[in-house]
């Protein structure tokens, strides 16, 4: 577990971390992903994840993902799981099939409501009554882990109210967490400080997004919350329509990133691999990971 305030670890390269997918919408993209979790499955991942749909719209590919990429992998596989729009019996049955699959982790979050819902819909309104709802019905059978924002979530009215928000979803039973996107290391290292001062003490870790398309990176920021430096703006949009040479500075810039956040203490790297293998592999091995 991180301390309250983070050291450098003794042997970086003993650094642990996760890939996260989400499920395909065509049988070849899900061949694709399959052969991207194999690729990745030789770094030695402690676990991949997979996500759900807003409202639980991916909710059987999410399952089914899950299922093909242990499977496939023999990589344990935690399907996320979000409370919003559904009911405590939908949750439950949920819950119970991945129990009954042999699922040992879940990624319990509160999620999005698809377009037209209205934010009352479903009978659990945050993550904190989600992981409470987990504990309730399968005890200590699953890991159980939640999302973290060291730049504040978006819709949270205060960065004070947000952080108050976290520590109640670790006390409810969350057993660690995996941050939103950043690329200002001292954001994380401030939230952890802050977590901690609270007497919270789960491991909280760095999540990280590949560069590779500045555009798209742009779009992905404006709706979670993320500020992309600008630093990193500038020398992207220098390079024009470049992709390679993109995603060749992108990978210097999040490595960077990752190796100070290991040498302060971080317990481990989650990356956002948007189903392609390259520039997790990449930006691993420039960082010394695998």
């Amino acid at each position: 577990m991180l301390s309250a305030s983070p050291t450098a670890r003794e042997d970086p390269l003993a650094a642990r971390h996760s890939f996260e997918f989400f499920p395909a919408k065509t049988p070849a993209g899900h061949a694709k992903l399959l052969d991207t979790a194999r690729e990745l499955a030789t770094t030695s991942p402690e676990f991949f994840s997979c996500t759900y749909g807003a409202g639980g719209s991916t909710r059987d590919r999410t399952f089914e993902t899950v299922k093909d990429l242990v499977a496939t992998t023999s990589v344990p596989t935690a399907p996320h799981l979000s409370c919003i729009g559904a009911t405590r019996d939908e949750l439950r049955e949920v819950l119970a099939e991945y129990h009954a699959a042999g699922v040992r982790r879940i990624v319990a979050l509160r999620g999005d409501l698809p377009s037209g819902m209205g934010p009352s819909t479903g009978e659990l309104r945050y993550a904190r009554d989600l992981v409470g709802l987990i504990r309730e019905a399968h005890g200590d059978h699953f890991e159980v882990e939640v999302a973290a924002y060291p730049e504040v979530h978006p819709q949270a009215k205060s960065a004070d109210t947000d952080l108050q928000h976290f520590v109640e979803k670790a006390r409810a039973g969350a057993t660690r967490a995996i941050t939103q996107y950043f690329y200002h290391p001292d954001a994380y290292f401030h939230f952890v400080d802050r977590v901690r001062a609270l007497g919270c003490d789960i491991p909280i870790v760095p999540g990280i997004m590949p560069i590779t398309n500045l555009q798209r990176l742009a779009r992905f920021s404006q709706s979670c919350g993320a500020e992309i430096p600008r630093f990193v703006v500038k020398r992207l949009e220098a390079l024009g329509e470049d992709e390679a040479a993109m995603t060749e500075v992108g990978t210097e810039i999040v490595a960077r990133l990752v190796e100070r956040l290991l040498a302060g203490g971080a317990p481990s790297i989650h990356f956002y691999t948007l189903n392609t293998a390259g520039p997790s592999l990449a930006i691993g091995r420039a960082a010394g990971m695998f």
